[in-house]
């Protein structure tokens, strides 16, 4: 069946209101007169305030399609792939709807190859200069650390005492060094797995922040590729710090689970919350990261996470789980 097109449905609506106006006034009982008595006046504002009631129900009608895809313009997300409008009937809105559809398809697929690609390089980049610094910086700051040791041991005083002053300072940045290196690049997560890196984490987390950390994780979690590993380790991480800078929380749990075929991990604090907050980097970030393995990630602040206050959940559910090679 052919379709029709918006232009001769509109007009075809517009038809039928002035048609049956017309034959309203060539059949009704009604005259007009000159000059025009007032309850014909009534009769004819009345008769033209229902046209104009129809032709407006009528065209909402027809051009309600047209207002789905203006308000999904407006409200569409990439990084929340999976919105679409359903395409109903024929014709240019239908056709519009299909073809708008498809734009967002085709743009959330290319959202998620850049995305990829960036995290890729960036993750690239922290392996780079955590290399950098553990070799270049961590070498010469030990070798410093040896020889102020040894200034110290054949030193007199008072010297002898400036000397350890400046070895426990440069053992302090010593410490802080390895600090940023195992958060740029997790070597325990190549060597020991995710598991024992989110360990890690937490603990060190715990140690540097003064939060009470709680871990519930499964003993038995499926296998998952790296990949997949170094994003849920990512979005517990960037989790844990949005607790520490923005929620002004006094406990954090995180939590790694497998439901099904898929494994689960969740950052729930019991501060104030992210409320209607426009979402930061860090978010987005998370986002972005979940996209790159499939997953999904679900954020929100119910009332029943703490009673202590309102708190932040942040829950990734990564689909299918992906074996190691």
């Amino acid at each position: 069946m052919t379709s029709v097109s918006l232009y001769w449905r509109i007009f075809g609506l517009n038809a039928v209101v002035l048609g049956s106006a017309t034959a309203l006034l060539l059949w009704a009982p009604v005259t007009v007169s000159v000059p025009v008595l007032l309850t014909e006046a009534v009769i004819l504002v009345g008769g033209l305030v229902v046209m104009l009631v129809a032709n407006a129900a009528l065209l909402r009608i027809g051009l309600a399609p047209l207002d789905r895809v203006t308000r999904l313009m407006t409200t569409v997300d990439l990084l929340r792939p999976g919105q679409r409008l359903p395409v109903r009937g024929g014709g240019e809105v239908a056709e519009l709807v299909s073809t708008f559809n498809a734009m967002l398809e085709r743009l959330e697929g290319e959202r998620a190859s850049s995305s990829a690609r960036a995290i890729l390089a960036q993750e690239g980049e922290r392996r780079r200069i955590a290399q950098e610094l553990h070799d270049e910086v961590g070498q010469s700051m030990t070798a410093v650390l040896l020889a102020l040791k040894r200034a110290s041991d054949e030193a007199s005083e008072p010297l002898r005492e400036e000397l350890l002053q400046a070895q426990e300072i440069t053992r302090g940045s010593l410490d802080e060094v390895r600090r940023l290196v195992r958060r740029l690049r997790p070597g325990v997560l190549d060597d020991l797995g995710l598991v024992s890196a989110v360990t890690s984490l937490t603990t060190e987390f715990s140690t540097h922040t003064g939060l009470l950390v709680a871990r519930r994780f499964d003993p038995d979690l499926p296998s998952l590729d790296q990949e997949t590993e170094l994003v849920i380790y990512r979005v517990a991480q960037e989790g844990l710090t949005n607790a520490a800078r923005h929620a002004e929380a006094r406990r954090v749990e995180v939590a790694l689970r497998a439901a099904g075929d898929a494994v689960v991990l969740e950052v729930a604090d019991d501060g104030r919350g992210i409320g209607a907050a426009r979402e930061g980097a860090g978010l987005r970030g998370m986002r972005e990261r979940a996209l790159l393995i499939g997953a999904t990630l679900d954020v929100r602040s119910p009332d029943e996470v703490s009673a202590a206050g309102t708190g932040t959940r942040i829950r990734l559910t990564v689909p299918a789980v992906r074996k190691q090679s």
